[in-house]
């Protein structure tokens, strides 16, 4: 049975309040300016939303933050942020390498508006370059990521599901995206196998991505889904709340029930010590978690 509730990351944020901003309220708080300097986190997320996380490979006390005005960096220490480059564009679809420090695929709208269809950083996210309109493009991915089981393969959703197999400069459209597509996530086992967060549950593709059989039992909205290096399936469950698994297996681990009202939207796992992991929730708050995310503190509080 399908759940009624509708649940996408767009309604969260407008839920929230943060998805009215718009670009007109965050210019004047200062973003169309080209200096960089220091903010404070918490100003931060008032001014804008995050459309995606990574922790710097180059540096672990630094995390990366993708906005609806560009690619900002987070001293996790002093909960001080800096934008890392010139660009705001609005960084709807956000991945980092899994095995090129300093590596970026992103897409979503310039912000003089459009589409950015595919765009590469290799410098950490100070330049980016278009590599590919994409099919039907240029392509506006919301959802997208890199294989960490081969990093040649590309997923992303634009008019449905888009596949790469060179690392981002051509694509195909493979079939259709699953009903009420809120995430996906690629395999770190199998380059072929894609996970689907969707309002009706977590869902698995064996290859084709045409063929889909669920990865979790509820039938639940789930608002993320995310598949560490190691291969540990991550994913939030509405009225379950945080549980994983190891790819391999099929038993499911609850780490957190306990968010109350939140949602987790965005989750990244530090690549060399994946039981560090951060979160993004629909309030504009970012959490950050030593032991995988059985317990959590919120950054950015004094």
């Amino acid at each position: 049975m399908r759940t009624n509730i509708k649940i996408t990351r767009r309604s969260m944020l407008m839920a929230s309040g943060l998805g009215a901003l718009g670009l007109g309220g965050a210019f004047a708080l200062g973003f169309g300016a080209p200096a960089r300097a220091e903010t404070p986190l918490a100003t931060l997320l008032s001014r804008t939303h995050v459309h995606g996380l990574a922790v710097d490979r180059q540096d672990p006390h630094r995390l990366l933050i993708a906005t609806h005005h560009g690619l900002h960096a987070l001293d996790i220490d002093s909960g001080l942020t800096m934008q890392v480059s010139d660009h705001r564009d609005d960084l709807m679809g956000f991945v980092a390498h899994p095995v090129e420090p300093g590596a970026f695929l992103a897409s979503g709208h310039p912000a003089r508006g459009g589409n950015l269809g595919v765009i590469a950083s290799s410098d950490g996210g100070e330049r980016w370059v278009q590599i590919s309109a994409g099919v039907n493009g240029p392509v506006d991915f919301h959802q997208m990521d890199i294989s960490k089981a081969d990093p040649a393969v590309v997923w992303g959703n634009h008019g449905g599901l888009q596949r790469s197999r060179d690392g981002g400069a051509t694509w195909e459209r493979v079939a259709d995206a699953p009903t009420g597509l809120i995430d996906i996530a690629a395999s770190a086992r199998d380059p072929e196998r894609l996970y689907a967060a969707t309002e009706g549950g977590l869902w698995v593709s064996a290859g084709d991505a045409r063929n889909w059989q669920r990865a979790h039992p509820a039938q639940a909205p789930v608002s993320f889904v995310e598949v560490t290096a190691d291969g540990i399936l991550h994913a939030f469950i509405l009225g379950e709340g945080l549980v994983r698994r190891a790819e391999d297996e099929t038993a499911w681990e609850s780490l957190h029930p306990g968010f109350q009202d939140r949602f987790l939207l965005y989750f990244a796992a530090d690549p060399l010590t994946p039981e560090r992991v951060f979160a993004a929730t629909q309030h504009g708050e970012l959490l950050a978690s030593e032991d995988g995310g059985r317990s959590w503190r919120r950054l950015g509080i004094e």
